[in-house]
């Protein structure tokens, strides 16, 4: 293996973080079905499930927030009658 090779090697390595977790028995027999029917590790596995509940909840949190800003009570973010007519037609002419 070359020296670059090695160096790639290390850096996507040292990049990882190791954890002990505790789940209960049936939810790791299903993950240890499902990594090996994807062809993944297992680490790959819990990589991408946590990686997506982070986003979702980030998401989450998002739409919280413009709801705040938009939602009843809030911020009034319709357009006046005379834009929105100008913006329907713009749209309209567009293929």
């Amino acid at each position: 293996m070359g020296l670059a090779c090695e160096r790639i090697e290390f850096l996507l390595y040292s990049n990882r973080m190791r954890t002990a977790i505790s789940i209960p028995e049936d939810v790791f027999r299903s993950a240890e079905e499902l990594a090996e029917r994807l062809g993944i590790s297992r680490s790959e596995l819990y990589s991408k499930a946590v990686s997506q509940l982070v986003a979702k909840h980030r998401d989450a949190t998002v739409t919280a927030r413009l709801n705040d800003v938009y939602g009843p009570g809030g911020e009034d973010s319709s357009l006046e009658s005379g834009t929105a007519d100008l913006q329907y037609r713009s749209l309209s002419r567009n293929p």
